[in-house]
């Protein structure tokens, strides 16, 4: 018993290495922190991957008031009218606010979590990451005919690749051949938007990631790809972290009250831009809302209406421009994978979050999810 213990511990030794091995090679974090990852809800994951902290500055935090509080009884849900409780739980809410004219009308924390906790926003940091290029671009540095590789030569293809502009990269139409679509399950953890997740090397993923699939400007598609390189353009340009640009551009002028953080390939390495940025529900919804009116400004007015107006159509037939999604008439939305909402309907002056854990495979149900923002922003 004792030697086929031994074999056993022998063969799982033997096999680690050999994994640890392959982790390094392709650029993963190892083999127990890349299994962790995988398997773990995503509320959880902001710890499980270093990151960059996000500072804000709580001497000057914009309080959020409290308005009339309000009661959210039914909803429709999926073609049924049901408890507004059954649909929280149905789509696994972590945190649910609502703001209408900049005080807090609803607001409730599920699962053990908080004020304070922060939870992950996955997909909405495309938009984070559009306003700094926003106010690059307002600045003059950047310009959205400018090409990628105008300012990071060292990705040079000799191919269509090199005639990726700013523009295109901002409305998911670069053509750019890194799909967001994968498998679930393990089988989902090799294909390239995984990789891009994962990996320990944003440089390597990049330098092996430039294959187009159609010709830019042609074809568009949702591809986080896209936002990483606007990412490494910020840091290129600024030749700062991303998350100290965002800091100073950003969280500490809407007076968020928590540091955020924005997880990375390696500390001091590059913001994992199209994903992965954290914070407090309270504190997107400062976001939400300084977006939403324009005070405190965190955008111009060029930008904001960059922002507002739709170029390309994308899943669900809603319209998206400049990493913001607009899935009806008049209205912004910042969406992330797993369920992370920030929905702003400027014409009722209001502003919902929802942050959640659902699993990848839920991920087809946003439109039914975002006809239930649009029903309780438009109930009061």
């Amino acid at each position: 018993m004792r030697k086929l213990i031994r074999n056993l511990l022998i063969s799982v030794f033997v096999l680690y290495l050999a994994l640890f091995g392959l982790t390094k090679v392709i650029r993963y974090p190892e083999p127990i922190a890349a299994i962790k990852l995988g398997l773990a809800p995503a509320s959880k994951t902001p710890d499980l991957m270093p990151f960059h902290i996000i500072k804000s500055s709580p001497s000057n935090s914009s309080p959020l008031g409290l308005g009339l509080a309000e009661s959210i009884d039914q909803v429709t849900w999926q073609g049924k009218n049901v408890p507004f409780t059954e649909f929280l739980s149905a789509t696994q809410t972590n945190a649910f606010i609502v703001i209408r004219d900049g005080k807090i009308t609803y607001e409730k924390y599920f699962n053990g979590h908080t004020q304070s906790t922060v939870l992950p926003s996955y997909s909405v940091a495309k938009t984070m990451t559009s306003l700094v290029i926003g106010q690059l671009i307002d600045e003059g540095k950047l310009s959205e005919n400018d090409t990628f590789v105008k300012y990071l030569p060292k990705f040079e293809a000799g191919t269509s690749f090199d005639r990726v502009t700013i523009a295109q990269l901002l409305d998911m139409n670069s053509g750019i051949g890194v799909s967001d679509n994968y498998p679930a399950g393990p089988s989902g953890w090799g294909v390239a938007i995984a990789q891009m997740y994962a990996t320990t090397d944003m440089n390597f993923f990049m330098g092996n990631n430039q294959k187009m699939r159609e010709e830019p400007g042609t074809f568009p598609e949702y591809r986080s790809v896209n936002t990483q390189m606007l990412g490494l353009i910020i840091q290129k340009i600024t030749g700062n972290k991303v998350a100290d640009e965002f800091s100073n551009r950003v969280w500490k002028v809407v007076g968020a009250e928590y540091d955020a953080t924005w997880n990375v390939d390696k500390v001091g390495g590059h913001e994992k831009a199209f994903c992965c940025f954290n914070a407090t529900a309270r504190d997107y919804a400062r976001v939400g809302q300084a977006l939403m009116t324009g005070s405190p400004a965190i955008a111009s007015t060029a930008w904001s209406a960059r922002l507002s107006t739709p170029v390309v159509k994308l899943d669900y037939g809603w319209g998206y421009g400049a990493q913001m999604w607009h899935p009806f008439a008049g209205i912004n939305l910042m969406m992330g994978l797993h369920g992370q909402y920030i929905y702003q309907d400027k014409s009722r002056n209001t502003v919902i979050v929802k942050l959640s854990d659902m699993p990848t495979s839920s991920d087809g149900i946003s439109d039914d999810i975002a006809d239930v923002l649009r029903e309780i922003s438009e109930q009061n």
